[in-house]
């Protein structure tokens, strides 16, 4: 049987502010993300399966990225954790969602991070192949499992 590639598309808001960047980004703005998620695998060939012809349901890779991602993500203000805490403590107690990530939150390891979570949650025989987040319309970071070696 082949191996077939499905993607499922998806938008959400979240803002952010790069700690002690040298640009514009360096102050609290948002952006309008889509993320794209592709992965891979053999349809399913069982006769008399309710998911006879699929690689994976649409429905079940949406609730994975949507449980991984979406949830936390949207309509966040997201923060690295290194942010100093007289900050970070002020904005907990005036908003609702406040993100403190371990890590500078670009696109690019917003990218590695998402892909780390949707890979395990993944059900047996489906490979994660692409994740991609798009932060403007002309900016993007990839992800692709045929860049990271075979540890990965």
């Amino acid at each position: 049987m082949s191996k077939i590639r499905i993607t499922k598309e998806f938008k959400f808001e979240m803002a952010h502010a790069l700690l002690g960047y040298d640009g514009p980004c360096r102050n609290v703005h948002g952006h309008s993300y889509e993320l794209k998620v592709t992965v891979m695998g053999e349809p399913i060939t069982s006769q008399g399966h309710v998911k006879l012809g699929m690689v994976m349901d649409f429905g079940d890779l949406k609730r994975i990225v949507k449980v991984q991602i979406i949830d936390v993500f949207d309509h966040a203000l997201v923060l690295n954790a290194a942010m100093p805490k007289e900050i970070t403590s002020h904005l907990h107690n005036s908003f609702e969602k406040v993100l403190l990530l371990d890590y500078q939150p670009t696109s690019e390891l917003m990218v590695i991070d998402f892909a780390r979570k949707i890979k395990a949650n993944l059900p047996a025989g489906i490979e994660l192949i692409s994740v991609l987040l798009r932060e403007t319309a002309t900016s993007y970071a990839e992800w692709l499992a045929s860049d990271q070696g075979k540890e990965n």
